[in-house]
């Protein structure tokens, strides 16, 4: 495998001075790495990496994005409309999830992974797929120059295996809750509602703690789970609907907070859980500092806000907006890390899951009728 210092050093010396992404377990090697620099911001979203990288090669300092493939659409309107519409060269590393087989990987990465290169073919972009060696490295960032120099984009793929790993420096935390102490306290307060999950560690996490069919553990769609939940609560209104996010998830695609308050369904309640990193690819840090997320969901039109750090705090927290007309916003700060919940896809298939949902939504439909 390609050594993630070599990996760092070789885009050093060729010049490169910014670099933005969202993380892939590819790639956490050169991301622990690039974490520590001041070049290196990490984004809310693919296409604000890709925005922030355009700005920095107008500015004059040659700039990289780092991301993983699911993450492709968020890059594709900025790609197009932005850097290539402007001819603004771009660098991007994009991860091979669910390639060459899809049965290799989670069911949620076999449609990009079987379409990554496709849809690169398909606009015109120049990519080629990284071995892992070296000299693969530095004939792909050749090609990259080639096309730099002609104005245009440049995408290395990244196959599993094929860039080392490195530790993530531990960050001091002063978060009291770990993930499962904080899902278990939440799950008693979830009877009858129906759940929505974000991906990664905390559909796993749920899963673990309290399997049921009223469970929709959302894995990939990083961002839209409060999507799922806003369209379930506007038309059931009878229904309880709780969204369990995460603070990165969240902060992906905020303008669903900004429905929420804009709608203000009654029967909504949004969890976010925020341990400041991506656990689930190596632990990458979100954001420098904390989200004041009680503040922004009143600001957003949420009818109340809270935030909490114990599970006395959950549970008086869960049991008041129980009664009281939503949409509510809860906000439960928790450590890094922690112990690796099961797959739901060690249970459960995708279609299962959407199965298991649905005849739990007909099932309370009849009960009312």
């Amino acid at each position: 495998m390609i050594g993630a210092e070599f990996f760092c050093a070789e885009l050093d010396r060729r010049g490169y001075g910014f670099f933005s992404g969202v993380p892939c377990s590819f790639l956490k090697g050169p991301f622990a790495l690039l974490e520590q620099r001041g070049s290196y911001v990490p984004a809310p979203n693919e296409g604000i990496a890709l925005s922030m990288a355009a700005g920095s090669e107008l500015s004059g300092v040659k700039a990289a994005v780092l991301a993983q493939n699911s993450g492709l659409g968020n890059l594709l309107d900025p790609l197009t409309s932005l850097s290539m519409a402007y001819e603004i060269p771009l660098l991007l590393f994009v991860s091979l999830r669910g390639w060459p087989r899809a049965e290799d990987d989670e069911p949620h990465h076999a449609a990009m992974g079987a379409g990554t290169i496709g849809v690169l073919e398909a606009i015109g972009v120049a990519h080629g797929i990284l071995e892992p060696t070296e000299a693969s490295l530095t004939a792909l960032l050749d090609r990259a120059e080639q096309e730099r120099a002609r104005g245009r984009q440049f995408v290395v793929l990244v196959p599993a295996n094929t860039v080392a790993p490195c530790s993530v420096p531990a960050r001091p935390a002063d978060a009291l809750l770990d993930r499962r102490t904080a899902v278990t306290a939440l799950a008693r307060h979830l009877d009858e509602a129906l759940v929505y999950s974000t991906t990664g560690m905390i559909s796993r996490e749920l899963f673990g703690v309290r399997d049921t069919g009223r469970n929709f553990y959302m894995q990939g769609s990083m961002g839209h789970a409060i999507g799922l939940g806003l369209g379930t609560a506007l038309n059931r209104p009878e229904e309880r609907v709780v969204v369990v996010d995460g603070d990165g998830a969240a902060v992906m695609h905020l303008g669903g907070l900004a429905l929420v308050g804009e709608r203000r369904p009654k029967n909504l309640t949004h969890i976010v859980l925020d341990n400041g990193s991506y656990d689930s690819t190596g632990g990458q840090r979100t954001r420098g500092s904390a989200m004041r997320w009680a503040d922004l969901a009143l600001a957003a039109g949420y009818r109340t806000g809270e935030s909490c750090r114990t599970e006395a705090e959950i549970d008086d927290h869960m049991a008041k907006v129980a009664d009281l007309p939503g949409p509510h916003l809860i906000a439960v700060f928790i450590a890094p890390g922690g112990p690796t919940p099961p797959r739901v896809t060690s249970a459960h298939t995708n279609a299962e899951v959407t199965a298991r949902f649905r005849a739990e939504v007909a099932r309370t439909r009849r009960d009312l009728s």
